[in-house]
């Protein structure tokens, strides 16, 4: 006997609320860890807004498999659910918007080499000076301290470590880490 599948849209009207409705996540992360991390809390209600470099965007966009638009499908999977903004946060227009998003936001995950984010303005102390009870998770290939610190942080480098290197390339090749 076949079992019907039925599909249930958590957020659609009648459904209870989801846990994190309301709250907010500003999400300056890029490549997997981050933008995964903020995909589940969108999933679980979250408002995601996703903010990228206007130059560029964010690197992940160029990992295959593609999708007949041309968007990377781990992209658009890690990066459902999310708004998104482009800001230059070396500018200072863009760091004002950016510090006035993270005012209004409950948690941050930034994912950005150590001592960038202070550089910015948009350090843990600088957004506790405007929002006193804000989450703030730093998400980094090496950690923020140690002797891989400041190690430049490319796909090629972190993904022999954490096996991702084999779900975005040829299968018949090997990881291989920068040299």
């Amino acid at each position: 006997m076949k079992r019907a599948l039925t599909i249930v849209n958590m957020d659609s009207p009648g459904s209870p609320p989801l846990p994190l409705a309301g709250f907010r996540v500003l999400d300056f992360t890029r490549f997997l860890a981050g933008p995964y991390a903020a995909m589940v809390l969108a999933d679980l209600g979250a408002d995601v807004i996703k903010v990228e470099p206007p130059e560029g965007r964010d690197d992940f966009r160029n990992f295959g498999p593609f999708h007949e638009s041309g968007e990377s499908w781990s992209f658009i999977q890690a990066n459902r659910g999310k708004r998104s903004v482009a800001l230059d946060l070396k500018d200072p227009r863009g760091r004002a918007l950016a510090l006035k998003l993270a005012a209004q936001s409950d948690l941050i995950l930034e994912s950005f080499r150590p001592g960038v984010a202070a550089r910015l303005g948009l350090s843990y102390d600088d957004v506790k000076a405007l929002r006193p009870d804000v989450l703030y998770c730093s998400v980094s290939a090496f950690g923020q301290t140690g002797p891989y610190a400041n190690s430049k942080n490319s796909p090629r480098r972190a993904s022999p470590t954490t096996s991702t290197r084999r779900h975005h390339s040829d299968r018949h090749r090997p990881a291989a880490a920068d040299p």
